[in-house]
């Protein structure tokens, strides 16, 4: 019986991006510049609510491309990436916001895909 409970209540209670409160998000900010992420190294816990405020301080445009990682959250607002969402888009001076849960622990790359070649990269893990 307490097993069938369990199995109940576990049905019954909403998870992920749908159940998170996301008043309390996280706030992790990165600023982009010529040609740079600060800062470059991100760090996320797997089922906590985020919020990545990023900001282009540059003259150029500049992503934020991390496909491999996007595929792995749940997204609040989906509409903060590109079509394809594998990347953030920010003209110079932009700043944008996006709300995720990470679902799934791993190290993944991140890049800008138009400056990759000067070396603007950097990683994210989530624990």
């Amino acid at each position: 019986m307490a097993i069938l409970a369990a199995l109940a209540w576990t049905a019954a209670t909403p998870t992920g991006a749908a159940a998170a409160d996301w008043a309390k998000a996280r706030l992790v900010a990165v600023v982009t510049v010529e040609y740079r992420f600060l800062p470059d190294h991100l760090v996320f816990r797997r089922g906590l609510v985020y919020r990545l405020h990023v900001v282009n301080r540059g003259h150029e445009l500049h992503e934020l491309t991390a496909p491999d990682f996007f595929k792995t959250v749940e997204l609040r607002n989906p509409q903060a990436l590109n079509r394809e969402h594998t990347e953030l888009v920010l003209q110079p001076g932009e700043q944008k916001d996006l709300y995720f849960v990470a679902k799934r622990t791993g190290r993944y790359d991140m890049r800008c895909a138009d400056h990759d070649w000067a070396g603007m990269t950097g990683d994210i893990t989530v624990k």
